[in-house]
């Protein structure tokens, strides 16, 4: 979305609103993104279910939440919106990292999204109650390990980006860990799921 112009659109229970345009009525959830170029518009098929799949999680509010590969940031600044108290949003590219920082602002939610320009080793502390990853899936296998780590048991996992010839691949790899399907959309093209990691004994 890279300095186009586009108007607001609905996507499930928010409402994309490019920033320097009035607020619609009627309104869902507002989320106001800048036209910094970065993956996250709420257009694509695999941004759009992970948003509606965000509105499901149970115990949202005052949570802590991790978004591997954040782009524009709008699965954080969504988390944020739905009552998380501390999004840490990171992505390898300097340019999406100020994306994010960007609409962060101009949510005003700089206080609760921290963003992180780095690799998954820049994250560290006590897991999160929330893990996001819309991402590719030849990243999410090599990294299942460490994301169900990163995940605090009894947490959520909201993974997409997910090709439907990977979604087995996906899907097994995950419960082996431990994680249960909580949830999922299988679109035209790409999967979602949300997953729960299963709680201590």
């Amino acid at each position: 979305m890279a300095g186009r112009i586009f108007k607001p659109f609905p996507v499930g229970a928010f409402t994309i609103i490019p920033a320097g345009f009035p607020t619609p009525d009627p309104c869902g959830i507002p989320l106001i993104l800048g036209r910094k170029g970065a993956f996250g518009s709420g257009e694509h098929e695999t941004t759009a279910s992970c948003l509606e799949l965000l509105t499901t999680i149970p115990g949202l509010k005052g949570c802590r939440a991790f978004d591997l590969g954040t782009g524009t940031g709008i699965l954080a600044l969504a988390a944020a919106r739905l009552g998380a108290a501390s999004i840490a949003a990171l992505d390898l590219e300097w340019p999406a990292a100020l994306s994010c920082a960007e609409n962060a602002r101009l949510n005003d939610l700089e206080d609760r999204v921290l963003t992180i320009c780095g690799e998954l080793s820049a994250v560290a502390g006590r897991p999160f109650d929330l893990v996001m990853a819309n991402i590719y899936a030849d990243i999410l296998l090599p990294l299942a390990d460490r994301l169900v780590e990163l995940t605090r048991p009894g947490g959520h996992l909201l993974l997409s980006g997910i090709p439907l010839q990977d979604k087995f691949d996906i899907e097994r790899r995950y419960t082996r860990l431990g994680c249960v399907v909580a949830d999922s959309r299988i679109m035209e093209d790409y999967a979602s799921f949300l997953l729960r990691r299963a709680a201590t004994p």
